[in-house]
């Protein structure tokens, strides 16, 4: 196949559109006053409206994984409509995280997800707290490069280094050029690229001869093996063993009812603690409108599956040795290319591109918010919080900037160097569910738990959850949960669930004893090592963050307060309306 000429020219109109929007939108984002310099940085001053907010948050959940995925697995005849729990999971999670943490967030005016840990369990604790959230993004952004590279290659037959090393130049460029406001306004044309793109490529496929009623397939479907004989070699010919498989539905598996319940709680609960999330939520106007921007961008994120999954019903009902492409994508082993597949072999030239396009819209919408997540807690939560309280908001935009440019190029170089990158996200989002989402509930709702609790929780969670095994890192199952199968190494029983909820109890437990303990006198404040209950005689006694919260009421009114935290249990917060 030679490079496909009009393909690349279709996909180099689409970046310089999106370079152009980006570096629109940074030269053009309205600077709050009332914001600090990072603030207007890392969160556009606060100044994301509903309508855009709403936009935005959708597109960075669609991302490339999510479309891809969601293709993948439907057309996988191992897994199925039954095991396609990522577009339902993911939904589920932004109509939560809108209802029980959205507002409380940005009501209280923090800069980043991580700071109410910090301002909680201290400096180096929320540091700690840091590495998930931090590895999480780094591989997420590799990921899903990886499937842009991959997919671009598939349909415009480059190499894939190529395809990747643009891409990611593109996203780098305009998000350190303009922040938040540059991949907030990209996103906007990035989503309306997407839901054009696929739904454009759905009645092309279904109506393409080689494909068969979806209704059909769904529960068995055909397979096509490839037959090699020395006559077929010789002739240079290939025939097919035509055998029948689960259909695109898929089976359920009553012995992997755990796994399954394991995972949709993964990714729903384990989908909320993300700063890519929570920095949109904290950059909103307003807090009258973030619960139902967040609930609305949950339904807008399964209508926004609905294409993904037909495509890949489509694949499932495809007779792949008839057309061009000649072979069974399930057969071949690539079934992870199905979506990109069935645009350049089952749509028409035109249509494909506009796929392509759409491809390529979702990982970008994703790449340049998980970049900048990255970033951004580095800057806050890591270098400022960490290394340097007193660094001033010039050079935390600098480390910022900076920053972007090093995670965009460790992801682009794991992306076209790594193969399990996929692995070390998954492996990522267990550690954000397993550690941070209990940690996110405590800090919130729980406001006696202190370091001590946080520090055993953090160590509960880590002990269990890779106790039970990890294959990516030739770990052992050391701990056998329930159901364990010693034939194949598999927990059928839902330990990562498990382990998270250990680690709430673990928090709450020991917060609570050393509470009793240290307020009751039963122990002297000497030993209160971490300054929960007792100030630190080597350290200025002085708050070490007052923030200016601005809301905009719905009188269209602006109410300023000043909040002063201090670091400890929580319990010195001081509110002054001004």
């Amino acid at each position: 196949m030679a490079v496909n000429i009009p393909g690349i020219i279709a996909i180099v109109v689409f970046y310089l559109l999106i370079l152009a929007v980006g570096m629109w939108a940074g030269r053009r984002g309205k600077k709050d006053e009332n914001s600090t310099e990072s603030e207007n940085a890392m969160l556009a001053g606060r100044n994301i409206g509903g309508f855009t907010g709403l936009l935005t948050l959708t597109a960075t959940w669609v991302g490339g994984g999510y479309i891809n995925g969601t293709a993948e697995v439907i057309f996988n005849p191992k897994q199925g409509a039954v095991w396609c729990q990522g577009p339902i999971g993911s939904s589920l999670g932004l109509i939560i995280g809108g209802l029980f943490f959205a507002k409380k967030f940005r009501s209280q005016g923090y800069v980043t997800m991580l700071d109410p840990f910090q301002q909680r369990y201290g400096r180096r604790m929320g540091g700690l707290l840091v590495v998930p959230e931090l590895l999480g993004d780094i591989f997420w952004g590799a990921g899903i490069l990886a499937a842009l590279g991959a997919s671009l290659s598939v349909v415009l037959d480059l190499d894939l280094v190529v395809c990747v090393l643009i891409s990611a130049a593109i996203a780098v460029v305009y998000t350190l050029f303009g922040g938040l406001y540059s991949v907030v306004y990209t996103d906007v044309i990035q989503l309306f690229c997407i839901f054009i793109g696929t739904w454009l490529c759905v009645p092309f496929a279904l109506t393409n001869p080689n494909v068969s009623s979806i209704t059909s397939t769904q529960l068995t479907r055909l397979l096509y093996t490839p037959v090699i004989t020395p006559v077929n070699a010789t002739l240079n010919i290939t025939t097919f063993q035509v055998s029948n498989s689960t259909g695109w539905f898929g089976v359920w598996d009553n012995r992997r009812t755990g796994i399954w319940i394991d995972y949709f709680l993964l990714l729903t609960l384990g989908g909320i603690p993300w700063q890519a999330y929570f920095q949109r939520v904290l950059a909103a106007k307003s807090t009258n409108n973030i619960r139902a921007i967040s609930v609305t961008s949950g339904f807008l994120c399964m209508i926004m599956a609905i294409p993904s999954f037909l495509i890949g019903a489509i694949g499932a009902s495809t007779d792949w040795p008839n057309t061009a492409y000649g072979k069974d994508p399930a057969v071949a082993g690539e079934a992870s290319q199905i979506l990109p597949i069935i645009l350049q072999y089952l749509t028409p030239t035109w249509v494909s591109f506009f796929g392509l396009g759409a491809v390529s819209a979702a990982v970008m919408s994703s790449a340049d918010s998980c970049i900048l997540a990255a970033s951004t807690v580095f800057a806050k939560n890591v270098y400022k919080e960490v290394f340097r309280p007193k660094a001033s908001e010039t050079e935390i935009v600098w480390v910022m900037r900076f920053s972007i440019f090093v995670v965009g190029a460790m992801s682009t170089a794991m992306a076209v160097t790594v193969k399990t990158i996929y692995g070390l996200w998954y492996l990522c989002s267990d550690m954000v569910y397993v550690i941070l989402f209990p940690q996110l509930i405590c800090v919130v709702y729980l406001k006696f738990t202190n370091t001590y609790g946080s520090l055993c929780g953090f160590i509960v969670g880590m002990i269990l959850r890779f106790g039970g095994g990890e294959e990516l890192l030739f770990l052992p199952a050391v701990i056998k949960y329930p159901f364990y199968d010693d034939t194949t190494g598999t927990q059928y029983f839902p330990f990562r669930t498990f382990a998270m909820l250990c680690s709430l109890m673990w928090i709450v437990v020991v917060s609570l004893i050393t509470k009793v303990i240290f307020e009751n006198g039963k122990v002297p404040l000497r030993f209160d090592i971490f300054y929960c209950y007792h100030e630190d005689p080597g350290k200025d006694p002085e708050p070490e963050k007052k923030d200016v919260e601005v809301d905009l009421l719905e009188n269209g009114s602006n109410v300023s307060r000043t909040v002063t935290k201090f670091r400890g249990n929580g319990k010195s917060e001081d509110e002054a309306m001004l």
